[in-house]
């Protein structure tokens, strides 16, 4: 894998915790030049300082205001030259049944998990686009194939990613441009933690008891990204083996 992933220029938002930070472990291993984007800085520093990064290699990034994910690309490109993948990461999973109208938690998880991968896909595309290459890879989730009790929304937004990337895909072919949809099922992450309905807290964390390591979800994007230039992975939905959901 190390062949096609070394010296490729990863942009990696929600790059703090979870997900990301797997990712990235496993992606400066492999001889990757990174970008880290997310809110916390000092967890990012942190992190940068532990994989040998330089202070350059991270980015204060909410991925809900647009201007800073344009900015979090603009300096990687700066930076490096160019922009290899973005890997649209950031999210959250604030679950609720419906009739508790947590709406301020509806809200916040459409601007993440919905806006915030249209304004990455929105940074990259130009320079992608005069490069005649990339690849973006938008992170959905099991929830974007299945619905269940009070994950109307967090579904809905993973079902946006789904039909998003899938659109992209379609336009970017004559750009050279290869596109990724990961749905990962239940990941040992902080994602349940923001889950504030107590009884749907109580019946994820009964799916989370059984989660697999975000170690996981890096070997995934380290396949998809390794793969040979005329080859696009367009979709890798994974679980662990004993989720049912």
């Amino acid at each position: 894998m190390v062949e096609g992933i070394k010296d490729k220029v990863i942009v990696i938002t929600g790059a703090s915790s979870g997900l990301g930070e797997a990712a990235a472990r496993r992606l400066v291993k492999d001889g990757a030049k990174l970008v880290l984007g997310a809110r916390r800085i000092n967890r990012l520093r942190a992190l940068a300082k532990e994989l040998s990064l330089s202070e350059d290699a991270v980015v204060q990034t909410d991925v809900t205001d647009r201007a800073q994910v344009k900015a979090l690309v603009d300096h990687a490109v700066r930076q490096n030259g160019r922009i290899d993948v973005l890997i649209n990461n950031a999210g959250l999973m604030p679950s609720s049944m419906l009739e508790r109208l947590h709406v301020e938690e509806w809200e916040r998880m459409i601007d993440v998990n919905i806006k915030g991968v249209l304004y990455g896909i929105a940074a990259v595309l130009p320079y992608m686009k005069e490069q005649k290459s990339g690849h973006i890879i938008n992170v959905a989730s099991v929830a974007g194939h299945k619905v269940g009790p009070g994950g109307a929304v967090y579904s809905a937004t993973k079902h946006a990613v789904r039909a998003l990337s899938e659109g992209l895909r379609q336009e970017v072919k004559p750009h050279n441009i290869r596109t990724t949809i990961i749905s990962p099922g239940a990941v040992a992450t902080e994602l349940p933690d923001t889950i504030t309905d107590p009884d749907v807290a109580a019946r994820m964390g009964e799916v989370y008891e059984r989660a697999i390591s975000p170690e996981a979800f890096a070997s995934t994007v380290a396949f998809a990204i390794s793969q040979p230039q005329d080859v696009d992975i367009n979709e890798i939905l994974f679980r662990p083996t004993a989720q049912v959901y």
